[in-house]
């Protein structure tokens, strides 16, 4: 621990060297069926770190028969006691614990992610992992007091073949909270990491063949056809003019742009009241003028680039659109550098409801704030979006903490605080968000059938 009470965060890998690249399928690796391969790259240099292979459709049949075949009842996956299926993700978080650090710096280098955070997000992986390998031998069903002379209960039985699809923001953290659930439940899984940030899953995908030959049905590794889905959201931050003021200007900061803003939860309608709209918008000026953008893997850096060239062209574009409709620019507003896909760190005032920029997920470094007076029409406009991911409320009265956390419709809602998730807790949005719910008990109901049995119980004469 450093004297500021934070873990240290280590350097670094240097000259590190990719060794990964094919596609993992049934404890093996394999080139593709077609013999297609595409290039990775370096965010922050736009140069090639090295090419993988490309899945087509044969090469997922191939990686669903397999995971078919793990599922079967009598192959070693399904007959494996529940308590095994625990120790081997154990054993899984503790490799990764081992690999810690290249898993951090191919994160950073790979998704152009700040290396303290992909340090921070490999930590959070094996804690995910952990709290999963707990679960395996206590998902159990309950006995029902049914009317008739009958023995009721339930059974949480495994639901097959699970396909996961993984998004390029974070692609490590991502890949675990859908891996760990799905086989702590005894399922098989096919994943397709993101085309843009493969390597991580790779190296995972190498860790479980590590692991041993038991584990080797649990999952097969694929990088198929090129698909980019995500949970999306245009995140209501709420401030009321009694809230802490220093804490709000960070905490609604830290929630637009972390990661350059490329989170699924960002908040990206902030929402302050009249009394201090002008204030607070001085305040995170002098903020978001404080970043040193340039290579995540350098010390001292803050902001890395974009993911890529078409997400960088689509911010800057979004930016542009902010201006021409009427919103005050304050700071940023353009690319930075000669290389890489970096954007300036953006503050836009003055934002109305109906611009591109307060409706259109950015997923980039902009912070757009807008004013309101009204408990009840900021509620009514927090709540006007087809998202419904997350929200976050800062005020010191806990009633109306309380009051307005249950009127947004958001999966989750943070008070006086943003950003703040655990393994323990279900992640998850309301109407064009998403179904369903990652991590806590709720997420392993994702991977899990209901099934109720019946039992007639005879009557005999005593």
């Amino acid at each position: 621990m450093s004297s500021s009470g934070k873990p240290d965060i280590p350097a670094p890998l240097t000259n590190l060297k990719i060794q990964y690249t094919k596609i993992f399928i049934n404890n093996e690796w394999h080139g593709s069926v077609s013999g297609k391969k595409f290039p990775v790259l370096n965010p922050a240099t736009e140069e090639i770190i090295c090419h993988v292979e490309e899945g087509d459709k044969e090469d997922v049949d191939k990686a669903v028969k397999v995971a078919r075949q793990a599922f079967q009842i009598g192959s070693p996956w399904r007959t494996m006691d529940a308590s095994a299926r625990g120790r081997l993700l154990f054993k899984l978080a503790d490799l990764i614990e081992r690999d810690r650090l290249l898993l951090a710096t191919m994160e950073a280098m790979n998704a152009g992610k700040i290396f303290s955070n992909a340090y921070q997000d490999v930590s959070g992986c094996i804690r995910a992992l952990r709290y999963c390998a707990g679960w395996a031998d206590k998902i159990q069903g309950r006995t029902i007091p049914a009317d008739g002379n009958v023995f009721t209960y339930t059974r949480h039985e495994p639901i097959g073949v699970c396909g996961q699809i993984i998004p390029w923001n974070f692609p490590l953290v991502t890949l675990i909270w859908k891996i760990a659930p799905a086989l702590s439940c005894g399922n098989t899984v096919v994943v397709k990491p993101a085309e843009q940030t493969p390597l991580t899953a790779l190296h995972v995908a190498s860790l479980i063949k590590e692991v041993g030959k038991l584990i080797k049905e649990a999952a097969g590794k694929s990088n198929l056809k090129r698909v980019t889905l995500e949970l999306g959201g245009k995140s209501p931050c709420i401030v009321f003019a009694d809230a802490d003021l220093n804490s709000a200007v960070e905490y609604a900061h830290h929630g637009v742009f972390y990661h350059q803003g490329q989170c699924c939860v960002a908040a990206s309608r902030l929402f302050v009241e009249e009394p201090i709209y002008d204030e607070f918008v001085r305040r995170s000026v002098e903020r978001a003028k404080k970043y040193v953008l340039g290579n995540p893997l350098t010390g001292g850096v803050n902001q890395g680039p974009q993911i890529d060239k078409e997400q960088h062209d689509k911010i800057l574009d979004l930016i542009e659109s902010g201006k021409k409709e009427g919103a005050k620019l304050e700071c940023g507003g353009g690319p930075w550098g000669n290389k890489g896909y970096f954007v300036q760190p953006t503050v836009f005032s003055n934002v109305r409801d109906d611009m591109r920029i307060a409706k259109e997920e950015i997923f980039g470094p902009v912070q757009q704030i807008m004013k309101f007076k009204s408990l009840d029409d900021v509620i009514k406009r927090a709540n006007n979006t087809h998202y419904g991911l997350a929200a976050g409320i800062f005020t010191k009265d806990l009633d109306k903490a309380i009051t307005v956390s249950s009127a947004l419709q958001a999966g989750t809602v943070w008070v006086n605080c943003y950003l703040a998730g655990s393994s323990q807790s279900p992640f998850g949005g309301f109407k064009m968000s998403g179904n369903g719910r990652e991590m806590g008990e709720y997420g392993l109901h994702e991977y899990t059938e209901v099934k109720t049995v019946t039992v007639k119980i005879s009557q005999k004469n005593s």
